[in-house]
């Protein structure tokens, strides 16, 4: 991991965001791209007037000296920091960002249950997760540790979960892998849940020495699945695959991803399918 981008709007829950990737980048050496939405219309944008020119330089000039004032902490020194400002809210331009600079991960902060901090209102977690083609670790309280020693990860174990999987077992080797188990016409018997994963570890792993580190449960829903049987494990982290701009993939029907990412106390990590 070499460069890892944080997405901030000065808040406190960017600043954990903020924190969280300067660990992992201590540890992994890596630099930090500090990225900040000026929040201007399109209007302003295009505007050639004086009036407009002048408001454009005064935000510009702001968000240079809240950017000096934010990045003066402790956690930041010996990192290498670029700050980087965007002229609107586009979130797609998060995932740009990320592509010019050839970034590993996206780092970035969320109310949690309560909801999502001021930069990630409504959809826009999910839109930044649909765009980018690399992982996006999303964290919800100040660090305390990230060793990440029980990873969770969780599938249906279909073929396309493979390319998710591999990326995951890449960045943390003590992976649990979740099968969660629904009424309806997901439904699985014990038999061929235990079979589908056996050939899923086949095709990714090439052996079965993970057999014994699934977790399989029951529940009414994917993400009361997900979430409760994470508990039981004791993770330190979720990991979930999505489809990004194709939708959410089969397993993570609806919102589930999202909702996940929303709910969750612990942090999430998502993994482009």
């Amino acid at each position: 991991m070499e460069k890892i981008i944080v997405p901030i709007d000065f808040s406190e829950y960017s600043e954990y965001a903020l924190e969280t990737a300067a660990i992992l980048a201590k540890r992994n050496n890596a630099d930090l791209l500090v990225l900040h939405m000026l929040e201007l219309d399109q209007g302003s944008l295009i505007s050639s007037g004086d009036d407009q020119n002048q408001q454009m330089v005064f935000f510009l000039k702001l968000a240079e000296q809240k950017f000096k004032d934010y990045l003066n902490k402790d956690f930041l020194k010996g990192i290498s920091v670029t700050p980087i400002v965007k002229h609107f809210k586009v979130f797609s331009e998060v995932a740009e960002v990320a592509k010019v600079h050839d970034a590993d991960m996206i780092v970035m902060g969320s109310h949690g249950a309560s909801g999502l901090s001021e930069i990630f209102v409504g959809s826009n977690t999910e839109k930044v997760v649909r765009y980018s083609e690399i992982p996006v670790l999303v964290v919800k309280q100040k660090p305390k540790k990230l060793n990440f020693e029980t990873v969770a990860f969780a599938s249906d174990f279909t073929s396309e979960m493979v390319g998710p999987y591999i990326k995951a077992r890449k960045l943390f080797s003590n992976l649990k892998l979740i099968h969660v188990n629904v009424p309806g016409e997901g439904f699985k018997s014990s038999s061929e849940m235990e079979s589908t994963v056996a050939n899923f570890l086949n095709k990714a792993d090439g052996n079965l020495d993970k057999l014994n580190d699934v977790h399989y449960t029951s529940d009414y829903t994917i993400e009361k699945g997900i979430l409760n049987a994470s508990s039981l494990l004791e993770a330190d982290l979720i990991a979930v695959p999505t489809h990004g701009r194709k939708g959410l993939a089969h397993f993570f029907s609806g919102s589930i991803s999202e909702d996940v990412a929303n709910h969750a106390t612990l942090p999430v990590i998502t993994f482009k399918i």
